[in-house]
């Protein structure tokens, strides 16, 4: 990514961390953190990784919400950042919390089966 997608790009995180906390009053939607959001070179399309606090029925409504609220969201965005365009907004569970608490937890396993 160049420097202006990355700038973007953070500048998008924050703002969408405060939009989904305080504007979007959909139910379904828990208790989500924005942690990363990746933008193209082009500045059309952006990915927002999200993780959900709670099970899989939590992570599907909130997923499911977020889809329905996707242009409020966007229009939102776009009155609180200056673009020529409004990227359109793709959201995705961020799979690295868990693959790092597997790999931690692998870890420990294999600290505690260790006879020395």
């Amino acid at each position: 990514m160049s420097m202006r997608s990355n700038r973007v790009a953070e500048q998008m995180k924050k703002e969408l961390t405060e939009i989904l906390s305080r504007k979007v009053k959909d139910p379904r939607i828990g208790f989500l953190t924005v942690t990363d959001v990746e933008v193209t070179g082009d500045l059309q399309q952006a990915t927002v990784y999200i993780t959900v606090l709670g099970g899989e029925e939590e992570r599907e409504g909130t997923l499911k919400a977020l889809a329905k609220a996707k242009g409020f969201i966007r229009s939102e965005l776009g009155a609180r950042i200056r673009l020529r365009k409004t990227p359109e907004l793709m959201f995705e569970f961020d799979e690295s919390v868990a693959y790092g608490n597997k790999i931690d937890t692998l870890l420990r396993e294999l600290k505690d089966s260790d006879p020395s």
